[in-house]
């Protein structure tokens, strides 16, 4: 079986502003086959520093069904050691996201450069704050002085 490029994103979110925005764009994803999500932790730290740590297969019956769309299959490969230093960067107050997902856009072309007996050198994901800024430092210098 060929998998495509799994990355991992943690996402934290303030609890008062949790409104639902994320899990639409999310589900068109899963929809569209360009992702699947293969592992989804939430968790929740306290005012008081606290943490409480839900896999999607503990959710209750009511929330469950909010996920049930990403039919996120659970494989166990978001560690206990990775809540845990996720858990101690949050802010108290905040619920966050920890997520494995393949990307199964690039399936075909992976195995087109199997083919060809390609193979990668490097690969790196650039956050959008770096490029943002690389582009903003672009345009400042492309501006007349």
């Amino acid at each position: 079986m060929t998998y495509g490029p799994i990355d991992f994103l943690a996402l934290e979110f303030k609890n008062d502003n949790l409104k639902g925005e994320i899990l639409p764009a999310l589900f068109d994803l899963v929809k569209k086959k360009i992702v699947k999500v293969i592992d989804l932790v939430i968790i929740q730290k306290n005012k008081d520093g606290s943490h409480k740590v839900l896999e999607i297969n503990q959710l209750g019956p009511d929330l469950i069904g909010i996920f049930d769309p990403l039919h996120v299959e659970v494989s166990g490969l978001i560690q206990v050691e990775d809540i845990e230093g996720l858990a101690e960067v949050m802010e108290n107050g905040t619920t966050a996201a920890a997520m494995l997902f393949e990307n199964l856009w690039a399936i075909k072309f992976k195995n087109a450069v199997v083919r060809a007996n390609g193979k990668v050198l490097e690969q790196v994901r650039i956050p959008y704050e770096a490029v943002e800024e690389a582009m903003a430092k672009i345009s400042s210098a492309e501006q007349p002085a």
